[in-house]
């Protein structure tokens, strides 16, 4: 019963991923934009058919695999890891990454074959991204963090196959 605030947890990050997107294509995909602050955030509808700065574009059946792949290693790791408050934040980070997986390259690539992109820095030209972008770089960055700031080499024992004595 405990897990079930995690799968409510998915389903709400999905459901404002996939709810930020259609938005942003119902209100910018004649090709408007809207400035939030100017000359720094500007929200801009695009198809992306790659990943990150466009890397493997055209490769959708590639991309759905290896979330695919990332979405059952974290549902791995969720499920192996001990229920102890010790270990929520990696259980909550694992949630948020998955949902970011999810959004982007299940749901994304398989309904529309592209991923929905709004969010433009002006500022410094950084490619346009997503809430599910957000999700997957923030909670990888918390991830790393913990790992070499709270969490010891032992504290992943859980991963580990058992041997056969």
């Amino acid at each position: 019963m405990k897990r079930i605030k995690y799968l409510l947890l998915l389903i709400l990050l999905l459901g404002i991923d996939q709810g930020t997107k259609y938005w942003a294509r119902a209100a910018f995909m004649d090709g408007d934009s809207k400035s939030i602050i100017p000359k720094v955030l500007r929200l801009v509808y695009h198809e992306n058919d790659g990943a990150a700065w466009g890397m493997f574009s055209g490769k959708a059946i590639f991309l759905i695999g290896l979330s695919i792949l990332m979405t059952i290693f974290l549902i791995y790791c969720f499920i192996k890891m001990p229920m102890t408050t010790y270990y929520t934040p990696l259980r909550v980070l694992s949630v948020v990454v998955a949902a970011g997986a999810i959004g982007n390259n299940l749901i994304d690539r398989i309904i529309h074959g592209f991923v929905i992109d709004f969010i433009y820095f002006e500022l410094i030209d950084f490619p346009v991204f997503n809430v599910a972008d957000m999700y997957i770089v923030c909670g990888m960055i918390a991830f790393v963090a913990f790992v070499l700031f709270k969490y010891k080499d032992n504290d992943f024992d859980f991963l580990k196959l058992k041997k056969d004595k």
